[in-house]
Formats: C-alpha cells, sequence, structure tokens
C-alpha cells in the first residue's frame, strides 16, 4: 500500500552507537528510521527521501520507501504494469478492443525502454507482445523459442515505472511514447486515428498507473504535445448514386459461382438500409418483415464484428455483441423500401438461410471480411468504368453505408430520423455527413450574387 503522507525529520546523532547517524521519517503516520556510521552517507540517504517526497513520489507504507527506492517498487516496470493493465480491462473488453488495446501497448513498450537496449528483432519483438504479452488468455501458454527470447528482451529493457514520477527523466520517456504512437512501424506518420486510439490507451494505462498509487498524476498531462486532426467528416468523392448502387449489385450476380450471388443482398443492406457490415451479417430472418407489396422492417438486436481466435473467450473468429454504442437490450428497427424487401426476399428463396442467419457460405459457414471485400472488388471492376474504378468511390463496402445516409439526408428526410435509422446521435450524423449534403449550393450563390451587385 503506498501514501504521499510523509513527514522527515532531522538527523538524530547518537555517540554512543558503531552507526551513529540515524534517517528518521514517517509514512501514514508509521515511524520508520536507518543508521549510518558517516554523517555523509546518513545526509545522502535523507536527501533522496526529501527528493522523493518533494517530487510527489507514493511511499510504501510497509517499507517506508518511494517507490524509486523500495526493493519492490523498484522492480515495476512498464512492461509489468502494462500486463496488469491488460489482465484489469480483459474481462469486460470486447474483442476488437482487445486487439486494439494489444497492438497500442505494443507500440508503447518498444518506446519505453534504457537508453542501452538495443531491440533485437523489431518484428519478433512486435509479434512477441501482441501475440503473448498482452494477451491475458496466451500469456502462460508454450512459447517458440523466438518469442521467448522476445518477450525476456523486453523484460530487461523496460523502463522502471518510477522514472515516469522524475520531473527529469519523465518529459523524454512521455515524448518518446507519444511520438511512437504517432508514427507507423516504417516511420511515416500514422493516421489521426491511430495516433488517437494509442494515445488514449496510453493515457488510460498510466492513469491506471495513478489510480494504484505508482504514479502521482498522469505523465501524459506533464507534456506539451497535440494529437493531429482526425478528419471526421466523410469524403463525398466515396458516396454511389442510387444508379452506380444497381450497377454494382448486379454485377455481384457474376462474381464467382456462388461468393458473389450469395453477397448481394448483404451490400445491399449497406446502403439502402444503412447497416454496418458487422450489423448485416448478424441479421436474422426472425427479425425481418418482408411483405410482398410495399415497404418492409428489419430490427436490429446485435453486431458480430471479426476479431479473430485469440481474443475471443471462447475461442471462435468473432464475438456477438449488441449493437454499437447501445446497452445489450437495445434494438434498432429500420424501414426498408419495397426494392431491398424484393432483394431479401430472393436471397431467402435462393440460398436459405443458416441457423436463422441470412448470410453464410456455400456449407453454412460464416462470412469473412476478406471474402467480401473480396467481392466487392471484383464487383467495382465488373461495374465500373475504369476511371471510377481507380476513384474512391464505394472504395470499401463501409462507404455504401455512407451513400445510404447521405442519399436520406438529401431526401430530405429530418436528422432525427436519419440518426435513429443509421444508429447514431444527431450531433454525430450531422458532424460526419456536413460536406455530403447538397441543393443549398444555389441558393447561397443567388445571395452572394446578390450582395456582389449591390
Amino acid at each position: 500500500m503506498n501514501s504521499y503522507e510523509v513527514k522527515i525529520f532531522a538527523l538524530w546523532v547518537r555517540k554512543d552507537r558503531p552507526k551513529p547517524f540515524t534517517v528518521r521519517w514517517e509514512v501514514a503516520g508509521r515511524r520508520q528510521s536507518r543508521s549510518f556510521a558517516t554523517q555523509d552517507l546518513a545526509d545522502s540517504y535523507r536527501s533522496q527521501l526529501m527528493y522523493a517526497a518533494r517530487s510527489g513520489e507514493p511511499f510504501d507504507v510497509e517499507s517506508g520507501l518511494p517507490t524509486s527506492m523500495s526493493p519492490t517498487g523498484a522492480r515495476v516496470t512498464w512492461f509489468e504494469h502494462a500486463c496488469r493493465y491488460v489482465d484489469m480491462k480483459w474481462p469486460k473488453a470486447a474483442g476488437k478492443t482487445r486487439a486494439g488495446m494489444a497492438d497500442a501497448l505494443a507500440t508503447v513498450t518498444v518506446a519505453l525502454v534504457r537508453d542501452d537496449a538495443r531491440i533485437p528483432d523489431p518484428e519478433a519483438v512486435r509479434k512477441a507482445l501482441i501475440g503473448w504479452a498482452f494477451n491475458t488468455k496466451l500469456r502462460k501458454t508454450p512459447q517458440p523459442p523466438d518469442i521467448a527470447s522476445a518477450l525476456a528482451w523486453a523484460k530487461r529493457a523496460s523502463l522502471p515505472l518510477s522514472v515516469l514520477n522524475d520531473p527529469k527523466e519523465r518529459p523524454r520517456a512521455i515524448r518518446a511514447a507519444l511520438d511512437a504512437c504517432s508514427r507507423t512501424l516504417d516511420g511515416r506518420a500514422a493516421a489521426a486515428t491511430t495516433t488517437r486510439r494509442k494515445r488514449a490507451v496510453l493515457y488510460n494505462a498510466l492513469g491506471y498507473a495513478v489510480e494504484l498509487g505508482e504514479l502521482v498524476a498522469n505523465p501524459v498531462d506533464t507534456v506539451q504535445w497535440r494529437a493531429p486532426a482526425v478528419a471526421e467528416t466523410v469524403d463525398r468523392r466515396v458516396v454511389a448514386s442510387p444508379a452506380q448502387m444497381r450497377e454494382l449489385l448486379a454485377a455481384l450476380t457474376y462474381v464467382g459461382r456462388r461468393s458473389g450471388p450469395r453477397l448481394r443482398a448483404f451490400f445491399a443492406l449497406l446502403y439502402f438500409a444503412a447497416l454496418r457490415p458487422s450489423e448485416a451479417l448478424d441479421l436474422r430472418i426472425q427479425d425481418c418483415h418482408l411483405p410482398r407489396k410495399g415497404w418492409g422492417t428489419i430490427t436490429l438486436v446485435g453486431t458480430e464484428p471479426e476479431v479473430g481466435k485469440a481474443w475471443t473467450d471462447d475461442g471462435t473468429r468473432t464475438q456477438r455483441r449488441g449493437l454499437k454504442w447501445r446497452s445489450t437490450k437495445t434494438t434498432r428497427p429500420v424501414p426498408i423500401p419495397p426494392e431491398l424487401v424484393a432483394i431479401l426476399r430472393d436471397h431467402v428463396k435462393t440460398h436459405g438461410t443458416s441457423g436463422g442467419r441470412l448470410f453464410a457460405t456455400a456449407t453454412g459457414g460464416r462470412v469473412t471480411s476478406a471474402a467480401y471485400y473480396r467481392a466487392w472488388r471484383k464487383a467495382r471492376e465488373y461495374a465500373l468504368p475504369p476511371e471510377l474504378v481507380a476513384s474512391p468511390i464505394a472504395g470499401r463496402p463501409y462507404d455504401l453505408r455512407h451513400g445510404g445516409v447521405t442519399l436520406w439526408l438529401n431526401a430530405g428526410v429530418p436528422a432525427p430520423e436519419v440518426a435513429r435509422r443509421a444508429g447514431h446521435s444527431v450531433d454525430v450524423l450531422l458532424k460526419i455527413y456536413a460536406g455530403c449534403v447538397d441543393g443549398q449550393e444555389e441558393s447561397v450563390n443567388e445571395r452572394i450574387g446578390k450582395a456582389l451587385a449591390a
């Protein structure tokens, strides 16, 4: 247990003893002392205690020593703390969160090492950190020799956590960690979203150290460092028109013998219902109202993102969860137009379902992201002219969702209703799609023209 209640007293001299010079101090009301043979040694020891106290370093109540001087505290390295942080977060974290956390901590851990530590094989160390050290489930499993060697290096090279309490050493260490968050493995500038995500993990991990009493305050707050701005608006060039979308859906029927036709309804849901891919893959037939005529309704109850076997509790590639940013019991009904109703009815008639799930492989397995990305690339090549294939238009499956939301906004659907159907908040919706709303340019130009002519 650590405490910041520290009192350090004047040197006590008792000449009748072999070690006459005694340093006395108190931690959380508990008296501590240590005797020395010479006054110089005693003064030096007392100075270390006073420096630690003035720096705001926590003192261990049992030993009476600050973290930097404690036999136990000195051994707590950043690497050990990062593993401890992962174990704390693991039980309640989603699979994707676990994987992202491990990726960020691996980036930071390679930066928070001693000056004389030379990384033996950057690729092997990163693989070992992500796949073993920062994976609670796999950390204690047998490790290949190269992984064991890389982890041994990380343990030896890692900085003591107490360095981040030292006002002289802290800025350089924290800047190194933050700079690592902002670079890719080959040294280029990382995407702004990647930088912010990794910085958030670093900040939370250090916040946990403050919570445990290892650090006085979050050291990230003590340096002047600004993350790059994130481009939060959708690039309108990625938005496909309804006519282009119909061409793309038709092209899917020519992609492969089975894969393309089976995914036609999946991509139609992303555009005409503005679903996220993980929401569409989790859709069940019992949650669909598909009348022969008129509008239908789909009720979204969850998502099933693909995260990899290493990051799920049951060892499967996916982890079924509630809707994004919603409680597990929240549902989202989305009205769907007759065109999409007809596509879904045809899909069910032709391909059936798998355990109620609308989308599955020919053998009943789960559709992977690699499979639907591969099919979409082929469909774009078949449906679009070469100049559009090279353009950003509908470049990713997720861009179809952007196209659907943009279509609704430009059709005049009120923003609160668009946000409800898309599973956004209104403020986020307007911020993201501000550059995609048409219909005001002509009237604005006219007003400006009149002002110029006045």
